[in-house]
């Protein structure tokens, strides 16, 4: 794996790398916990750092792109984590959402094997060539789909209806119906929030106005 960090304690390592598809109980679920919340305060910094003059919402549209299922997925992918995955049936839609959960994991587990500072530097490297070349501040597809409603209508707000999750307690899946401009469309995902951001970036397709 192309990862510039040396585990002292390799039983972390195998853990990141154990998908609960393989083990139940003994899994990567807790430090992808853990490795998210790590993240998300290391691209922050990054941010606050690398854009002084941007303000709140710009800084806050970069972090939701640079913290994506998709961004996580990708670097993952560029450390060849895949390679070294334990996994059950990695096909399909999961495999995004697989790499991600265990990306999220090993920074987790390189927190809690050599510290915060470990890891925001693993972040930084692996992390910064992405937040510099994010020129223009990306918007998600829930921000996108109300600025194109509200342009189109009398500031008329896209309507959403989540459903109760499906599946495991520990791997549950969510739906979200969105509608706008008298269409609709629905998105799956791991939580509310990106069943939303599924929904939302379908709808989008949809208009095309």
């Amino acid at each position: 794996m192309k990862l510039n960090y040396e585990f002292k304690n390799q039983e972390l390592l195998k853990l990141a790398l154990t998908q609960s598809g393989i083990d139940s109980k003994h899994n990567n679920e807790r430090l992808e916990f853990i490795g998210d919340r790590v993240l998300g305060l290391s691209v922050a910094n990054l941010l606050y750092k690398m854009y002084p003059d941007d303000a709140e919402g710009n800084l806050a549209r970069r972090h939701a792109f640079l913290v994506s299922t998709e961004t996580l997925a990708l670097v993952a992918t560029n450390i060849e984590l895949e390679k070294h995955l334990r996994h059950g049936h990695m096909t399909g839609g999961k495999i995004t959402h697989i790499l991600a959960n265990a990306m999220e994991a090993i920074l987790g587990a390189i927190f809690l094997d050599g510290g915060f500072e470990s890891a925001q530097k693993i972040i930084m490297e692996l992390w910064h060539d992405m937040a510099a070349a994010e020129i223009v501040a990306p918007k998600d597809a829930k921000t996108a789909l109300q600025e194109l409603v509200q342009k189109h209508t009398n500031g008329e707000l896209p309507v959403y209806e989540y459903s109760e999750p499906n599946g495991l307690s520990h791997n549950p899946e969510f739906t979200a119906t969105v509608s706008a401009l008298g269409k609709s469309a629905t998105g799956v995902g791991a939580s509310k929030k990106l069943a939303g951001l599924n929904a939302a970036e379908k709808l989008l397709k949809i208009l095309a106005i």
